[in-house]
């Protein structure tokens, strides 16, 4: 197998550049080398063990059976097991699989010409290929191209891509252990398996400096995530043909369009047990045994390890999962005992005392919640919702918002500080200069017809016309519009449900003559928020599910430049989505139920037909409780269902015919094929949850203190769930760098900041914590017991015989002359007849008061904490300035070395005694510095 016919600094890139003048839609050649390189025989002898085979007859029968004989006729001839990441020599690894299926149809011709074409431009390229027949894998129409790529094509890409490389053990003493860390031993992982490898000074990897880098053994010298991320970028950039004029390029185009069913890289080994290859790392087995099974959920994680096998961008997403579940811990704690309080504190609430005391709630009778059909009630059979009420409602709540806006800071700032740290361990230090060359999306190129020079680089690359941005920007702006309107009116479609079947509640649930509820528990108001709620629900899931999709089209159509730009988009518009398809509800009951209901006799109607809804009369916060609860654990609920099981059943389905067949049979690459595929927008989803979640367990967080608990229960299982799915279920993701979780960041630091405003005024407006201090302070009459007489004090009377004609219960069989209401209104016979009396003046301005001070105080505090905590920690800062002058001392004495080598054999010496000295002063001034 010929290897790189070319020379040896020539790239992809560089020949690309080549094309320009004939064609500016791919970025590579098809003059990229003279020499071609032929496939390997598909009549090579197959890798295979040479074993028993015993299977009942009844499980392999008819044609089946045949095959099954042939196969072990074949297999027997030959003595390499098939559950291999080698070629068949057994020497070269596999480090990327492409597959086919062999399905005659009109457009078998020409996908097979773009393969041939395809795998021609990969062997000039530098790779070997070793493809297996169909007839060898299980199914019998399968083929697989197996991957190989050499040293020359690994040095001459890790100098492209820019990859690092180890030049010298780190010699700089590790921080002070802390004496309590003996303490968190229980939770320790084995040496081994959190540091896989040892801490080096490292440099960008250069092909002229190969003696440089500290490079034992050229098999292993890149990882194997190294190895699949500089194939992958072979494949994404590969040409393979001319169709309508355009040249078509890349891997992901071929499987679009069914040239190739997957491309994937192999796991190193099976999860449950340890590979035969003595050679073999089984980093997959490890991670599963110490880090997929649930039942480790208490030990920390092994995020240097999951960098190795995965890359930068999954191990930093598990690093920030990590410590927000770390973080969760505290919220969660606090949360739970802040409950505690209300659950203790539930007999001694006054106003839940009044509302189910027989002599007070037993008396006062309320104006009926709907028109005509529903009757008058008795407060006290709201008697236990206002004593479940208060398990949210009490003077606690008001810490727990204070402490949640305190927390969220004190996340976001450490959070940064383990993210510098990590960023310096994985060498991502100098990661943002190097996402500007190397993420450039192939579809933009292939897309992009027009050309302009580079004022930095002075050359030609394509770029997109301001109109087509403009016109391609205006479809998207308008698309995401439309669906946030359908958002809306699904919002209005469920607030209309509410009040249709309000009424309905309402008048089921009363008895005419005991005026006693059906049960003492569920209220017409609660019965109504728990069924439009589970409705609520059902309805965001179907609008996710569709909204998924678009957004993706519509990004693909906006032609995003680089990858980071692309997912920066598809981030905000899936964001935008979610935020208001999930909270829009919860902002409704939060702040519009209860608020513009009007009076007995003037009430408001939505579209002129349906009456707006009242609050319980011990506050709505607990219907707001309810909304985030089931909307909160529902979503988890099927996230988890979607996340674990789903996979499950499609890998047990697939794997279904190849479950009778040994490992000699059922190859190393149809195992990895039958697996999930993770995608490129797998992490995406799963920091969306996550955020999705946060928004949650901050922004109505004074509502339920037990949100904090529910994530953290969550998040443990999150973590082991994730974990297992992607080490058990999905194929080997493609290694990709990440410095940091991106455009997530600001989305967390604009929700921590709105989550304040939202918070001060769940308090104010939807809680009854500041009418009651109000009542405590100004309106109290009794000195022994302030709030007693307070739920008298904010119900108004009606008249009965206000009401107007049509609105009027049918049924009065009491003859109530008045009625009772929740608002502060002057009452019947007064000259301000039915106008807001002073108290409820009073209370609007202690409830704008309180959020003006409320969120001043958070804010400053917030604030002053976020300058008190550095981003990066100090240690962190001198280790990067240590390490980059040590690196760069190392590279100096290289060069003077190489020069003083130069200057025995030149026979010029007095230019090269120049050179020697002008870089012995570059080796002084870089001490210096």
């Amino acid at each position: 197998m010929n290897r790189l016919g070319r020379k040896d600094n020539e790239t992809l890139i560089e020949m690309s550049l080549a094309t320009d003048g004939e064609d500016s839609n791919g970025p590579l050649c098809e003059t990229i080398s003279n020499t071609e390189s032929e496939l390997r025989s598909n009549s090579e002898g197959l890798s295979s063990t040479e074993t028993s085979l015993l299977i009942p007859d009844h499980q392999v029968t008819g044609r089946r059976y045949n095959l099954f004989l042939k196969r072990r006729l074949r297999i027997n001839k030959r003595h390499q097991s098939k559950d291999s990441v080698f070629f068949r020599d057994g020497v070269r690894r596999i480090d990327f699989v492409l597959s086919y299926l062999d399905d005659p149809n009109k457009e078998e011709e020409k996908k097979v010409e773009r393969r041939r074409e395809f795998e021609k431009n990969l062997q000039k390229a530098g790779l070997e290929l070793e493809t297996e027949d169909k007839k060898e894998s299980e199914d019998g129409k399968t083929y697989f191209v197996k991957i190989h790529a050499p040293w020359e094509v690994l040095i001459t890409y890790a100098e492209v891509l820019n990859i690092k490389a180890p030049i010298k053990e780190n010699d700089i003493p590790p921080t002070v252990e802390n004496p309590l860390d003996c303490m968190l031993e229980p939770f320790r992982l084995p040496e081994k398996v959190m540091h896989p490898e040892p801490d080096y000074f490292t440099a960008p990897f250069s092909k002229s400096r190969q003696e440089l880098y500290l490079i034992d053994n050229e098999s292993t010298f890149f990882s194997a995530s190294r190895r699949n991320r500089i194939v992958y970028y072979i494949l994404t950039r590969c040409p393979y043909g001319t169709e309508e004029g355009k040249k078509k390029f890349g891997i992901k185009r071929l499987l679009s369009n069914g040239t190739y069913t997957a491309a994937y890289p192999l796991h190193d080994c099976q999860y449950w047990k340890k590979s035969n290859d003595p050679n073999c790392d089984n980093e997959r087995y490890t991670l599963y045994m110490e880090w997929a099974r649930f039942l480790r959920f208490y030990k920390e994680q092994p995020l240097d390890l999951i960098r190795k096998y995965y890359g930068e961008k999954i191990g930093i997403y598990f690093a920030w999962l990590g410590f927000y579940t770390e973080m969760l811990f505290f919220a969660a704690l606090v949360g739970l005992i802040c409950f505690l309080y209300g659950l203790f504190t539930m007999d001694e609430n006054m106003s839940s005392t009044e509302i189910c005391a027989p002599a007070i709630g037993g008396e006062i009778i309320m104006c009926p919640l709907c028109d005509e059909k529903c009757e008058y009630w008795k407060l006290n059979t709201t008697c236990e919702s206002s004593k479940y009420s208060h398990l949210f409602d009490n003077v606690a709540t008001l810490f727990f918002a204070i402490f949640m806006g305190i927390w969220v800071t004190l996340f976001l700032e450490f959070w940064k500080r383990r993210q510098a740290r990590l960023k310096y361990e994985w060498d991502l230090v100098d990661f943002e200069e190097e996402q500007q060359q190397l993420q450039l999306r192939p579809e933009y190129e292939a897309k992009c017809t027009h050309r302009k020079k580079n004022p930095v680089t002075q050359e030609m690359e394509p770029y997109l016309p301001l109109t087509s941005q403009a016109v391609r920007f205006c479809i998207s702006g308008t698309t995401v519009l439309f669906w946030i309107s359908l958002i809306i009116a699904s919002m209005i479609a469920v607030i209309v449900y509410r009040l249709a079947v309000y009424a309905a509640f309402a008048s089921i649930m009363e008895n005419t003559q005991t005026l006693q509820p059906i049960s003492g528990l569920l209220t017409p108001q609660l019965a109504t928020s728990v069924t439009a709620s589970c409705l609520n629900f059902v309805i965001i899931m179907i609008l996710n599910f569709l909204y998924e999709k678009i957004a993706v089209w519509i990004t693909d159509m906006e032609i995003p430049r680089t990858h980071l730009e692309y997912e920066n988009r598809l981030t905000m518009k899936m964001f935008l989505f979610q935020f208001v398809n999930y909270y829009s509800s919860c902002f409704y009951v939060a702040f519009f139920k209860g608020k513009f209901v009007g009076y007995p006799g003037t009430y408001t109607y939505m579209f002129s037909r349906w009456r707006n809804e009242e609050c319980d009369p011990a506050g709505c916060l607990i219907e707001l409780t309810t909304q985030l609860t089931i909307v909160m654990a529902g979503k988890q609920i099927w996230g988890n269902i979607q996340e674990a099981i789903v996979p499950w059943i499609w890998n047990w389905w697939g794997r279904r015919k190849a479950r009778c067949n040994p490992e000699n049979l059922y190859s190393r690459w149809e195992q990895d094929h039958d697996l999930q595929s993770f995608g490129a927008l797998g992490l995406f989803y799963e920091y969306l949850e996550m955020v999705i979640q946060f928004g949650f367990i901050t922004l109505f967080v004074a509502s339920f203190p037990l949100a904090p608990l529910l994530a953290l229960m969550n998040n443990i299982l999150e973590i082991r769930v994730d974990s297992w799915k992607l080490t058990t279920q999905f194929r080997r993701p493609v290694a990709a760098k990440a410095h940091s979780i991106g455009v997530w960041q600001e989305i967390l630091n604009g929700m921590a900041i709105l989550s304040v405003v939202t918070n001060a005024f769940i308090v104010a407006f939807t809680s009854d914590m500041i009418p009651r201090l109000v009542y405590y302070y100004a309106y109290s009459t009794n000195e022994d017991s302030p709030m007693s007489g307070y739920i008298n004090n904010s119900l108004s009377v009606f008249q009965v015989s206000d009401f107007l004609e049509g609105k009027r219960p049918e049924n009065n069989p009491e003859n109530f002359l008045t009625c009772r209401y929740r608002d502060y209104r002057y009452p019947p016979g007064h000259e301000k007849k039915y106008l807001h009396t002073m108290q409820f003046w009073h209370i609007l301005a202690a409830k704008m008061a309180f959020i003006i001070i409320m969120e001043h105080i958070v804010f400053i505090v917030k604030f002053f904490v976020a300058w008190m905590i550095p981003d990066v920690p100090a240690e962190v800062k001198a280790r990067i300035k240590r390490e980059k002058f040590l690196t760069q001392k190392i590279l100096h004495e290289y060069e003077l070395n190489k020069l003083k080598q130069k200057l025995c054999e030149c026979k010029t010496y007095e230019n090269m005694e120049k050179e020697v000295i002008a870089t012995e002063g570059k080796v002084e001034l870089s001490q210096a510095m």
